[in-house]
């Protein structure tokens, strides 16, 4: 099912349902359709809202985490939500931690779903000679447990952005910043209740990741997906979405 892609001031995004805010936060080669089936799922029960990150649109300067997070701070704004349940994976989690930390007055819970901001393997130490087709699929497949959920499509939008210069500088400098910017330290400052679910093959930001963020935020809860890699949310829905489900079921009065 495909979306209405809406547009407030520079503001690109998804907003589907009504009720309390679930905002979602995509990844470094993230997408909209990352998240297809948990807007359909959760849009009869809430107002589900994807901004479109900038992550190629931002001057060389802005383009980090800090940037990206600046980005979600005047979005949240000008739509002016309240009472938000942020959620995001792999870089998405990274940038949504450093929101809750920085603004957590609007945040009402967080969920991290292979959330880069401890530890992550990125695409490799070197890229490869662009136009190298095989390499890309072979790269977007360790994203998931079943390689035969990197389709087509997907691994087309990959080979697209690895194959434009200005785009992969800047994807080098989101992953290094990611790299630079370990939020261990400053974790056990987040007071809200926060849903960890991670994928028990994810290759990416291994299990042990998901144990570490339970460790350091205090009111976390951890719940991991067998036969699941780094996007739980793609390659198994259903059981995401049951486990999203409960969490925010226990947080109604």
């Amino acid at each position: 099912m495909s979306y209405e892609i809406k547009q407030h001031d520079k503001f690109k995004f998804i907003e589907e349902g009504e009720g309390e805010v679930l905002l979602l936060l995509h990844g470094l080669f993230g997408a909209l359709s990352n998240f297809a089936d948990l807007v359909e799922y959760f849009r009869h029960k809430y107002k589900v809202v994807v901004p479109i990150l900038p992550l190629f649109d931002l001057d060389i300067f802005h383009t980090s985490v800090g940037g990206l997070e600046k980005h979600v701070q005047k979005f949240i704004e000008t739509r002016g939500y309240n009472n938000i349940h942020l959620l995001g994976n792999s870089l998405g989690g990274h940038v949504a931690l450093v929101h809750t930390l920085k603004h957590p007055e609007k945040i009402k819970s967080m969920i991290l779903t292979g959330s880069s901001g401890l530890f992550e393997n990125g695409m490799g130490d070197s890229y490869p000679k662009r136009g190298d087709y095989e390499y890309i699929k072979k790269k977007t497949q360790v994203t998931f447990f079943d390689p035969e959920k990197a389709t087509k499509e997907l691994v087309d939008e990959v080979f697209e952005i690895t194959n434009n210069r200005i785009k992969v500088i800047k994807i080098i400098a989101l992953a290094k910043s990611a790299i630079r910017n370990n939020l261990g330290e400053e974790l056990s400052q987040i007071k809200q209740p926060t849903c960890l679910i991670w994928g028990n093959n994810d290759t990416i930001t291994p299990p042990f990741v998901g144990k570490e963020f339970n460790r350091l935020i205090p009111n976390s809860e951890l719940h991991f997906i067998d036969k699941c890699g780094h996007a739980p949310m793609m390659e198994v829905p259903d059981e995401f979405n049951k486990l999203l489900e409960g969490f925010l079921d226990r947080l109604k009065p």
